[in-house]
């Protein structure tokens, strides 16, 4: 009977290794490595057990042990969710410098992170399909933002301003549905932007992120406005202050992941090449204070935001 029950578990051990090894998911090598460290493990304890159930529970929860850091080395050779294509919110920027006045919304088509100090938007954060690139819907009349709490913009402020209510994320990237393109008209998707900006250099960025969504299938856009000075000209009876510049950050995924930046003065650009605005995704964080694209795996982060170079997209 003890030389029975010795062949029953040991063939117990056998099998238990093998369906570990294997559910681990490694190459058939890793699985043999994974099966001979699980055996010898195992052949140790059942040469030293008896056979009472309290030892043999001692015996099996130190393989459960051994399996336990197979599938952790497994797991870290593995690479993350992003990695493996899950990009959900990888376009959410996270702060880095202590608090910030924000109420976040998630929209139709984009994120907004309002801030009401400001009257103007943190950031807006949105991804562009290649199938989002192009549509038939047309442009929506501007419209307050009754879902964002005061203190905040209004319509009425841009009024003899001077100043274009910039969209942050395009009315051209919302073509493809008319609640897209409603929500992209909220005020709270604006900010007082220079005319010449906005109709010249903004507007060439923002059709060229829309050939990269249709050259790779997607990308992902932040942007937002930048205050350099310390004192800032406002607008309007609100004080929605004028930022002094705005930056746009540029993500794409596949094979060969690539980033790019662009920040230019809230001032016109005309004459000017798109090569002139291009910084790195370091650059631009160390000038706003955002951490941009924070759930890529860190080799993947640091590569692409440490160098812009617009030729290699």
């Amino acid at each position: 009977m003890k030389k029975l029950n010795k062949f029953v578990l040991k063939s117990l051990v056998l099998l238990f290794a093998f369906s570990i090894a294997v559910s681990c998911g490694e190459s058939k090598s890793n699985q043999k490595v994974l099966f001979d460290k699980i055996v010898s493990k195992a052949g140790k304890t059942v040469s030293e057990i008896d056979k009472t159930a309290s030892e043999i529970d001692k015996a099996v929860s130190e393989i459960n042990q051994v399996a336990s850091e197979a599938n952790q080395s497994s797991s870290k050779t593995s690479g993350t969710s992003v990695a493996e294509g899950n990009y959900d919110g990888l376009e959410i920027p996270v702060y880095t410098r202590g608090t910030l006045s924000e109420t976040i919304r998630k929209r139709y088509s984009y994120t907004v992170s309002y801030n009401h100090e400001m009257k103007n938007p943190n950031w807006v954060a949105w991804t562009i399909s290649a199938e989002h690139a192009s549509g038939k819907v047309q442009r929506m009349a501007f419209q307050d933002d009754e879902d964002m709490p005061d203190p905040k913009g209004y319509l009425s402020d841009y009024y003899n301003s001077g100043y274009d209510r910039g969209h942050m994320c395009p009315a051209a990237d919302n073509k493809w549905s008319e609640k897209a393109m409603e929500d992209c008209f909220l005020i709270t998707n604006m900010c007082p932007q220079d005319n010449g900006l906005n109709r010249g250099m903004w507007n060439s960025i923002e059709q060229q992120c829309r050939s990269w969504a249709v050259k790779y299938g997607k990308v992902y856009v932040v942007c937002g406005p930048i205050y350099l000075n310390q004192q800032h000209r406002k607008i309007g009876k609100n004080k929605v202050v004028v930022p002094e510049a705005f930056f746009k950050v540029v993500l794409r995924m596949g094979d060969y992941p690539q980033a790019i930046g662009f920040i230019c003065r809230n001032q016109s650009q005309k004459g000017r090449k798109k090569t002139d605005f291009v910084n790195s995704i370091d650059e631009v964080e160390r000038i706003t204070g955002y951490d941009f694209f924070s759930k890529l795996p860190d080799n993947i982060e640091n590569k692409v935001e440490a160098k812009a170079d617009i030729n290699e997209w």
